[in-house]
């Protein structure tokens, strides 16, 4: 019997690349790597900030941790949802016509342990 292939973490949304991402908040260090598959075999890219999940506070860290990792504006990366869950979707603004290299970035991520 062959496993169902995991779906990539990221898809192409127009001009825009959309991201799964399962955040811990409150980590000892921020850190982007890893992967996290659930019950229904999707993938989620695993991060770790140092910022609480109080007030957004956990969220904005993501983001500027995401923007610093991509070399991509932080204004252009949003939060689509899971403002108050651990799994998120982040729309990053313009990723699709960068995809190539955004998403091999991100493959490189996920293939961290």
């Amino acid at each position: 019997m062959n496993p169902v292939c995991p779906t990539p973490v990221w898809t192409i949304a127009g001009d825009d690349l959309l991201i799964a991402v399962r955040l811990t908040p409150g980590a000892a260090k921020e850190d982007i790597g890893g992967g996290w598959i659930d019950e229904r075999n999707a993938r989620w890219l695993s991060a770790r900030v140092r910022a609480v999940p109080e007030k957004g506070r956990a969220n904005g860290a993501l983001i500027a941790l995401l923007a610093k990792g991509l070399d991509w504006p932080r204004s252009a990366i949003l939060l689509e949802s899971g403002d108050t869950n651990r799994l998120k979707r982040l729309r990053i603004i313009g990723g699709g016509r960068a995809s190539a290299r955004l998403t091999a970035l991100i493959e490189t991520w996920v293939g961290q342990t």
